[in-house]
């Protein structure tokens, strides 16, 4: 479809918090390098199980609500005259209605915890359900981070050989060529020398295996350096676990990508153990990108074709 057709959105949930006021932030500047309206979403509810409140009550329930996103709309305006926002107020638990309004989004962005978070908490129960069960990527935006280095920005990719590392891959490139980004590539593999006596007994050759998954890495990326020939890859072939291997190449980086799920998670596994804890503590927002075929995957074709603002 073109330009004129595109009928997503850039959603962002809003809730008038800190890190809310970050997510607009990074909302406004994706809104305006996809050439997408923004729509600014908040969701309100009776907090009280006990007792049915009465219509009057509502009313100003939802009223306190609509002051809120329309205050996330007048942010929006004074960070990019002129873009296209628009503002949704549904009743309803934060992450229901997110993933409901997700919909009709090309992506969503969330503050890593909102109003409802105890102290010390990196990333709330909401920004943990929508990366879990959204189709569509989800940037999880902290408010106390440093920002990337000044010296250009990097994206940061985890790839595992997965499906969902194939998305988020494809996420990145797609990213970095709308931002003047680089893109740094990171692959883990631990060594099996590492182990001692019977343990080894499957990993008689570790070279061999180095090699082949040194193979495996670069015909992942292979694809994508040719589709985007202007962003200047990377890549980092890490000896070291992989929730390490991120977590450190993510430091000054603008974005860290990841896979809802990587190769040693369960089938049943909605968010991998490794993306959680990217979640939790890296030092950068971070990115969950769905498996193809679970919503709008990146393919080659698909994202190159977005990241010119052509067909979809």
């Amino acid at each position: 479809m073109n330009d004129r057709e595109r009928t997503g959105t850039v959603l962002v949930g809003y809730d008038g918090s800190p890190a809310a006021d970050e997510a607009l932030r990074w909302g406004v500047r994706e809104a305006l390098s996809r050439r997408l309206p923004l729509t600014v979403c908040h969701a309100w509810h009776w907090p009280y199980p006990l007792r049915l409140p009465d219509k009057d009550t509502l009313e100003v329930l939802r009223g306190a609500g609509a002051i809120v996103a329309d205050d996330g709309v007048r942010k929006a305006h004074g960070l990019a005259e002129g873009l296209d926002v628009r503002w949704r107020l549904d009743r309803g638990w934060a992450s229901a209605v997110l993933l409901e309004a997700s919909r009709e989004a090309d992506m969503v962005v969330l503050g890593s915890r909102g109003h409802g978070g105890f102290e010390g908490l990196s990333v709330g129960s909401t920004a943990v359900q929508v990366a879990s069960h959204a189709d569509r990527p989800v940037i999880v935006v902290r408010p106390d981070l440093p920002p990337a280095r000044p010296d250009g920005e990097r994206l940061v990719v985890g790839v595992d050989g997965s499906p969902g590392a194939e998305s988020a891959i494809g996420f990145a490139f797609e990213e970095a060529a709308l931002r003047g980004a680089s893109v740094t590539a990171v692959c883990s593999w631990w060594d099996p020398s590492a182990f001692r006596g019977p343990d080894r007994v499957p990993f008689s050759d570790p070279e061999v295996i180095r090699r082949e998954a040194m193979a495996r890495f670069e015909e992942d990326i292979a694809p994508w350096r040719t589709r985007y020939p202007q962003v200047r890859l990377e890549t980092e072939f890490m000896v070291d676990t992989p929730r390490r291997a991120l977590l450190g190449a993510a430091h000054g980086a603008a974005l860290l990508v990841m896979g809802a799920r990587g190769i040693g998670a369960g089938p049943q596994t909605l968010l991998g153990p490794v993306t959680q804890a990217a979640l939790q503590e890296a030092p950068c927002p971070v990115a969950v990108v769905p498996a193809q075929g679970t919503g709008r995957g990146r393919t080659p074709e698909a994202a190159g074709a977005s990241a010119r603002g052509g067909t979809v």
